[in-house]
């Protein structure tokens, strides 16, 4: 009888921005993914801001001093190293996208197995228990959602 062929990998999407939660939202997804031999893509999104202290368009001039891309890439890459450790085997896919955070996340998870975030993240109300991008993607993912709670304390 022939042996059983393995099935799909499994890939878990997490959701990336730096903060706390988040990282603790990867640390959760890498350790799932240890479990059950899966992958994990860790996604960031930017955007150009549309407005500086709420008022009319952010001048061209401030917009230009700043390259968005770069820093969502070197703090996706950032979250990576202080998370993941140089023993684990998991692979992980550094994704940076230039999309409102909700879609980058709808995106990506499109196909997955899981997507991963955390709580709140660095533009969340401090008090909510839930952020608008995690409350969101509970309502709306094309797969199960794993809220992590944490503030970087594990």
């Amino acid at each position: 009888m022939p042996a059983p062929q393995p099935g799909p990998v499994p890939r878990i999407v997490a959701g990336i921005d730096g903060s706390p939660s988040s990282q603790e939202a990867l640390r959760w997804a890498v350790r799932q993914a240890e479990l059950t031999g899966g992958t994990v893509d860790a996604v960031i999104a930017w955007e150009y801001p549309a407005a500086i202290g709420g008022y009319g368009w952010a001048p061209a001039s401030v917009i230009d001093d700043f390259d968005f891309g770069q820093i969502a890439t070197k703090t996706v890459a950032d979250a990576v190293s202080s998370v993941v450790g140089a023993s684990s085997k998991v692979s992980i896919r550094q994704l940076v996208v230039e999309d409102h955070p909700v879609q980058a996340l709808m995106n990506a998870a499109a196909g997955a197995d899981l997507l991963v975030v955390g709580s709140r993240g660095l533009g969340s109300f401090a008090g909510a228990l839930i952020g608008s991008v995690s409350q969101h993607l509970v309502q709306h993912a094309p797969c199960p959602v794993v809220i992590i709670r944490g503030d970087g304390q594990h």
